[in-house]
This record gives C-alpha cells, sequence and structure tokens, in this order.
C-alpha cells in the first residue's frame, strides 16, 4: 500500500515537472521584465513596508482604515509563517532551469507551496471578504463620483494582477505548477482564517461582505 502510494505520488511530481517545463519553454518569448515586475509586485519584502505606511493615513476618527490595515499585515505575517513551515517540512527544490533569483532566507530554496501566490491570493480575497470595508476606505478619501468606479474596479483588478503573478512563477521557472495551485489555496484559506478570527473578533466586524 505504502509503495502504491508513493508510486502514486511521484507519479503526480514527475506530471507536474513535465508540465511546467513544457509551459516555462512554450513563454519564453515573453519579456522577462515583465515577468519580473510582476515577482517584485507579490514581494513580501514589499508588501510589509506598504502595509506599514498606509497607517499614518487611516483615519483616527475611524476604526475601519486601521482594522482593515491591522488585518492585512497579521495575514501576511500569518502567511510567512504557514509558508516557511511547509517549505522547510517538504523540501521540494526549485525547478533544475530557476536562474537569476535572489534566495532571501533559507526556506527560499525551497519550492512548495508558492509563497508569492499564497499572498497575492491572500489579498485578493481578503479584500473581497472585506469588500465593503474596503468600499468604506476608498469612500472616506475620494471625493466626488469616481469613487464609486475606483471601488468597483478594485477586487477585480487585484484578483487579475493575483493571477498574472501566480502564473508568472511557473513562467519565470521559479515554481512547478502544483507549487502555485497550493500556494493560491493556502493563501484564500488564510484570507479566510483572517477574515474570521482577526476582523471579526469581539463582535465589531470591519468586514461585512459574508455576514
Amino acid at each position: 500500500m505504502a509503495t502504491t502510494t508513493k508510486s502514486l505520488l511521484q507519479r503526480l511530481i514527475d506530471l507536474d515537472t513535465a508540465v511546467s517545463l513544457r509551459i516555462h519553454s512554450s513563454f519564453v518569448p515573453i519579456p522577462r521584465f515583465l515577468l519580473k515586475t510582476l515577482e517584485i509586485s507579490g514581494d513580501g519584502r514589499l508588501w510589509f513596508p506598504i502595509s506599514l505606511s498606509l497607517f499614518p493615513f487611516s483615519s483616527s476618527s475611524s476604526t475601519t482604515s486601521f482594522s482593515l490595515l491591522f488585518s492585512l499585515l497579521l495575514g501576511l505575517l500569518l502567511d510567512i509563517l504557514i509558508i516557511g513551515l511547509i517549505k522547510h517540512l517538504v523540501r521540494r527544490p526549485r525547478p533544475v532551469y530557476n536562474k537569476g533569483m535572489s534566495l532571501t532566507f533559507a526556506v527560499d530554496h525551497w519550492s512548495f507551496p508558492s509563497g508569492h501566490s499564497s499572498r497575492v491570493f491572500f489579498i485578493a480575497s481578503f479584500l473581497y471578504l472585506c469588500y465593503d470595508s474596503v468600499r468604506k476606505w476608498i469612500g472616506e478619501y475620494w471625493a466626488g463620483g469616481g469613487g464609486n468606479r475606483v471601488e468597483k474596479m478594485v477586487v477585480p483588478a487585484v484578483f487579475v494582477w493575483s493571477a498574472a503573478t501566480s502564473a508568472s512563477r511557473v513562467l519565470l521557472g521559479r515554481h512547478f505548477v502544483l507549487d502555485v495551485i497550493a500556494g493560491a489555496g493556502l493563501g484564500v484559506i488564510e484570507a479566510l482564517i483572517t477574515f474570521r478570527f482577526v476582523s471579526c473578533s469581539k463582535g465589531d466586524c470591519c468586514c461585512s461582505a459574508l455576514l
């Protein structure tokens, strides 16, 4: 039984490796600078400063923006802990054709799951769950009718960005397809956890999209 399970797992890994290489090779003509831009846009070293820098713009008279940013920051920390732990336990090597990547932490040597994919899908899913708060926050700082258009565009635009960023991980050769799928799924779960246990704590929920 164990041998059969291992064989099925190895077949899945082999298929994932072959499909990922095929996709990577097929999309080589895509400008690398575009893929690198997506890579940088989903980097945690960018999102933590962004989250912290927005705190001064949260109105002291309104708890909406502060609660939203605080929950986002805690969710990003949760993402680092979960992804780092899984990478350390699984220790799947990155594709052999991965070139020119700056490794910051020891777990960056490992491929499964994709931290970029989990991060961007956490952000997109969290903003979706907290859409009412996002809309309220935009309304506080965007005068005139243009705010309504911005509110409607934010969540769809972020999901398009998260999908493109996740795809770039395979196209750059940073990850295999299953790494990206697993990372995206974990990001959605992290958003649900943050939404339920952080944003909605103490009965004062800043996010009311599902309530």
